[in-house]
């Protein structure tokens, strides 16, 4: 039963990817719904955020004001440290939860997970394999600008945030190009996902 880690930096087509492995039967969540969920109400990591942020981060609907939090965090390196020690780990809990209550509860299709942040977090342990989707930086700022509208210098500012393609490429083991058509990108996407399926020993879903 496969677990995949699908991973990739802005604009290469990573969420495209995820939604063709759907298509072809995978289950596929994604890490950052799945992040939101660990500091809802109730849950322990709300708790250690207020601790470390304080009570202004809470908004009037009792919930962490992502917006506020925001605000603390990016504008101050040491802050999204601190962010990150307590979120990441309790994603990663999360994660791991659900895989095993879905394979508890027979479900044998492959999982697959899309998280930008998957090496940075240190979440490769969870998965069969990662996969790395990536396009060159060209095509990946005509994406975003298209997209998000964002200026050229702003996602420059983003690339150069990320982590390198050189680091991601050393845990990936399968890396898909997404340099040409949407048509190209369903082939080799399908034809990736066929050969998973055949190292895992699994059928088709």
């Amino acid at each position: 039963m496969l677990t995949i880690g699908l991973t990739g930096g802005i604009g290469s087509g990573k969420s495209t990817v995820a939604k063709m492995l759907a298509a072809l039967g995978a289950v596929v969540w994604d890490a950052d719904v799945i992040g939101h969920s660990v500091y809802e109400p109730g849950m322990p990591a709300r708790e250690e955020l207020i601790a470390a942020f304080g009570p202004a981060i809470v908004g009037a609907d009792d919930r962490i004001d992502r917006k506020a939090l925001g605000r603390i965090v990016f504008a101050d390196p040491d802050a999204l440290k601190r962010l990150n020690a307590i979120v990441h780990p309790r994603i990663f809990e999360r994660m791991a939860a659900m895989v095993r209550e879905a394979r508890a509860q027979g479900e044998r299709r492959p999982i697959v997970i899309e998280a930008a942040i998957l090496i940075e977090a240190g979440w490769q342990k969870l998965f069969d394999e990662i996969w790395l989707v990536t396009a060159s930086r060209e095509h990946v700022i005509e994406r975003v600008e298209r997209n998000r509208k964002l200026a050229r210098d702003q996602i420059e500012a983003r690339i150069r945030a990320q982590l390198p393609e050189s680091e991601r490429r050393k845990w990936a083991k399968v890396v898909i190009e997404n340099d040409g058509t949407f048509d190209a990108l369903e082939k080799t996407t399908a034809a990736a996902f066929s050969q998973a399926l055949s190292r895992s020993g699994e059928a088709k879903p």
